[in-house]
């Protein structure tokens, strides 16, 4: 597979070169530009540390909707065992979610 990733590869690049202009490039191509506009000021924003638990919580659980979403369109040709991991799999994510909201101390949310 790597043989063929190279073989693939390497024409690609040698002909990209051989058909690219040779210019020098212009010391203002290389400005950081936004939508024509040079830019002013700092670059560099705050991040509020106070949401990362909630950010942190939506993307579990956004991943949790996923297996979710894939075992509740094949419930009804799923045994009545297969329900058992899902209930300790959905039980183990709340505790997690609990716990995660305890340590937070945003109690006031329960």
């Amino acid at each position: 597979m790597f043989g063929f990733a190279v073989a693939a590869m390497a024409p690609a690049l040698v002909i990209s070169r051989m058909l690219s202009p040779r210019k020098r490039s212009n010391p203002v191509k290389f400005l950081p530009m936004e939508c024509g506009q040079v830019p002013s000021g700092e670059g560099r924003t705050q991040f509020m540390m106070q949401y990362y638990a909630y950010i942190l919580m939506f993307v579990i659980f956004d991943v949790v909707a996923i297996f979710l979403y894939a075992w509740g369109s094949t419930i009804l040709y799923l045994p009545k065992e297969a329900t058992l991991p899902i209930i300790a799999f959905l039980g183990i994510i709340f505790a997690a979610m609990a716990f995660a909201l305890y340590q937070s101390e945003r109690r006031t949310i329960w």
